[in-house]
């Protein structure tokens, strides 16, 4: 063991550092996107998928609160058993089915532990992944990662922190690294590069793991970086059978990674489904008969299996709003197209070389011909037999390029096409593949020139240079999911703890101030509208004192004259002003 630590150590090194790199990246994280908490809560409330201000309490939740919760486990198991009964005698008729929740007809004060119920896990809920899997079906996203956050929440019960969310986006850009590692050995091998194999693997997870790219994958809390991590899985699958030529046998652990894939994110069947074609018609083309009709049964035994764990698969992505829209946005063809493109172009160079790998490249190729060009040490060129050369070596590399390229840049036109905002989560998965296959170029042709000119530095000055662009890079890191400032919005919270809060709020951006609204007394969560025309007003004209939460686009003035004229309240002080969120935050008290 300690033989193999040794040998390995120069990756075990490399995956440290930028574990190391990325875990002070972490620790700058103060807020959360709407979505991160949003992902808290279908993790983590029980059986209690939305916050709804006039429903406090869900159906199913209320349901298991009265008639499934005891004492004790065996208790629970009994109530269970009764409920099962009574649906399979009773069906429509029975009471699980005929329950209703307490529905309000204005939006009601939620108590700070309703709140915190939402959000955090204690002893009564830990590792209810039933919980987990019945508010999933409610969203536009199957289960694995809420699962995953829920595991961590409920090691870290009562709290929440960034580090339980990234941990588990850093554990998969570790994983991703030493795939990428591997991918190097392999396709050193498929290219004709055997002596830069282990540099290849190194040169791409070092790459990527000091990248904004994986520096933005483990900030945001949400699926994409498990996806990431098993899209890549999936490719070394894929490109290690296919070079042992074992598709015919042994297909388990590529059934899995694709069961898994797509039980974390919808999104995955993008790079799966285009590499399954590449995969099945270069098999055919090279008259692999027996592998191809093996390896599409394995494909369809992981669509069963994934279907048969999460059927609601179905109904999200052709009848939920997402899937709808998704359809929707690739039924327009090439209208703003290219618009899409760009913006997504613009993304991913940025996230991965920011157009340093473009410009070194033409820089070594310049030097090559400077050099030749000027201390005549090279054979002179015969560019007829080089480009045969280059022709011959390509035919005998083709399939190797179109599996690596060919899914990647399908993966990207249907991302380009169908998702709902231009942000860079959608296509977070094409990270390490463009830096791989940004690497495996840079080694290349550094590699050949080295060949051509016998000098032996070049390709080491090369690799420094593209690793202190990319540092440097990360230096410049735009911020985009840390939250800076919102600490301070969390400290007035803290403050007026014992104060209740009304947030006033467009659309549903109630889901930004979660950690917020778990600290106050109790809060009340309504639309401009509904506070103007509310009809029970003696809870607010009760109060002596009060925090006003007033979200981004709601017209602070408008509601400092309403709460004057109809509740009777004037602002005394404002506390917080354009937060990280755009939130005002003031404290009124009565005239």
């Amino acid at each position: 063991m300690i033989q193999k630590i040794r040998e390995k150590l120069p990756e075990i090194a490399v995956i440290l550092l930028c574990m190391f790199i990325l875990g002070v990246g972490v620790s700058l994280k103060e807020g959360y996107h709407m979505d991160e908490l949003l992902s808290f809560e279908l993790a983590n409330a029980e059986f209690n998928p939305w916050i709804v201000p006039t429903q406090p309490e869900g159906r199913l939740a209320k349901f298991v609160h009265n008639e499934i919760d005891g004492e004790n486990l065996g208790e629970n198991l009994g109530n269970l058993m009764k409920v099962v009964k009574d649906v399979i005698q009773n069906r429509g008729d029975s009471l699980l089915l005929s329950y209703t929740a307490d529905v309000y007809e204005e939006p009601t004060w939620i108590s700070r532990e309703q709140f915190q119920d939402y959000i955090y896990v204690d002893n009564r809920d830990d590792f209810n992944y039933l919980s987990v899997y019945f508010n999933v079906k409610d969203d536009n996203h199957p289960p694995v990662h809420f699962m995953l956050l829920h595991t961590m929440s409920s090691l870290f019960r009562g709290t929440l922190q960034p580090f339980m969310g990234c941990a588990i986006n850093m554990l998969a850009v570790a994983i991703t690294m030493g795939l990428l590692m591997k991918l190097g050995y392999l396709l050193a091998e498929a290219f004709g590069m055997e002596k830069q194999g282990r540099l290849l693997g190194i040169l791409s997870a070092l790459l990527y793991g000091v990248s904004t790219g994986a520096l933005a994958s483990v900030l945001l809390i949400r699926m994409y970086c498990v996806m990431t991590c098993l899209c890549v899985a999936l490719f070394y699958c894929h490109l290690k059978k296919w070079q042992q030529k074992e598709f015919e046998h042994k297909n388990k652990g590529l059934i899995t990674v694709t069961v898994l894939g797509f039980l974390t994110q919808y999104f995955f069947l993008f790079y799966c489904l285009v590499l399954a074609a590449v995969t099945a018609l270069l098999l055919w083309c090279q008259k692999r008969t027996k592998e191809l009709w093996i390896y599409i049964r394995s494909m369809v035994c992981a669509a069963i299996i994934g279907l048969v764990i999460f059927p609601f698969a179905v109904l999200d992505v052709f009848s939920s709003e997402r899937g709808v829209e998704a359809l929707g946005n690739l039924s327009q063809g090439l209208s703003g197209y290219g618009t899409r493109l760009a913006s997504f172009w613009n993304i991913l160079r940025e996230r991965t070389f920011d157009g340093e790998l473009f410009l070194l490249l033409v820089v070594l190729i310049l030097c090559f011909f400077w050099y030749y060009g000027k201390a005549n040490k090279c054979k002179p060129i015969n560019w007829k037999e080089e480009l045969s050369e280059w022709g011959k070596w390509m035919h005998g590399k083709l399939s190797y390029i179109l599996l690596l390229i060919i899914p990647l840049v399908g993966y990207f036109l249907l991302a380009a096409r169908m998702s709902p905002y231009l942000v860079d989560r959608y296509i977070m998965a094409l990270f390490p593949f463009v830096i791989l296959s940004g690497t495996v170029s840079v080694v290349g042709i550094a590699g050949y020139i080295e060949k051509r000119t016998g000098e032996k530095k070049i390709l080491a000055v090369v690799c420094v240079i593209l690793v202190a662009l990319q540092l440097f890079g990360l230096l410049e890191y735009d911020g985009t999911y840390l939250y800076r400032g919102y600490e301070a919005q969390e400290q007035v919270a803290e403050e007026y703890a014992d104060t209740p809060c009304i947030c006033v709020y467009d659309g549903v951006g109630y889901y930004e101030n979660l950690l917020e609204l778990a600290q106050y007394e109790k809060s009340l969560l309504v639309t401009y509208n509904q506070l103007e025309s509310r009809k029970e007003t003696e809870s607010i004209e009760e109060l002596e004192e009060v925090v006003l939460l007033i979200k981004q686009n709601v017209d602070t003035l408008q509601i400092c004259d309403l709460m004057s004229q109809k509740y009777g309240l004037v602002l005394k002080e404002e506390l917080l002003e354009n937060s990280v969120y755009g939130d005002r935050i003031c404290l009124f008290e009565r005239k």
